[in-house]
């Protein structure tokens, strides 16, 4: 175990793992963008636990990482219309992709619908 994943907490060492530990494992490329989904809401505003029927399907994501663009019809490059961080709502579907067994999933940059204003 490498000392960048090593933490001592209480004179016990705990392992951590990021989620920018896990991403350089994976970095998009062309017009490409890897987005984190929020998780569902499980319980009311109230305080009522909702069952998994209920439960909708989660619309936001965040973009954790970016690729470099892709290339124009005179070969620039067009860079992506988001950034890291941004919340975002993608299209129905994308390739999911499994890091550290946690799940995100890859988007071209044309199937994110929209960004979510802070």
């Amino acid at each position: 175990m490498s000392p960048a994943h090593l933490m001592v907490h209480a004179g016990e060492p705990v392992m951590l793992v990021t989620a920018r530990q896990a991403l350089r494992k994976f970095l998009p490329i062309f017009g490409r963008v890897l987005v984190e989904r929020s998780a569902c809401e499980t319980v009311t505003k109230g305080g009522i636990m909702l069952p998994e029927k209920s439960q909708g399907k989660v619309l936001q994501a965040t973009v954790v990482a970016v690729g470099s663009g892709s290339k124009g019809k005179g070969g620039e490059i067009l860079p992506v219309s988001v950034k890291v961080g941004d919340k975002v709502l993608p299209e129905n579907g994308g390739t999911k992709v499994v890091l550290d067994d946690k799940d995100y999933f890859l988007f071209r940059d044309g199937d994110i619908l929209g960004k979510y204003a802070d």
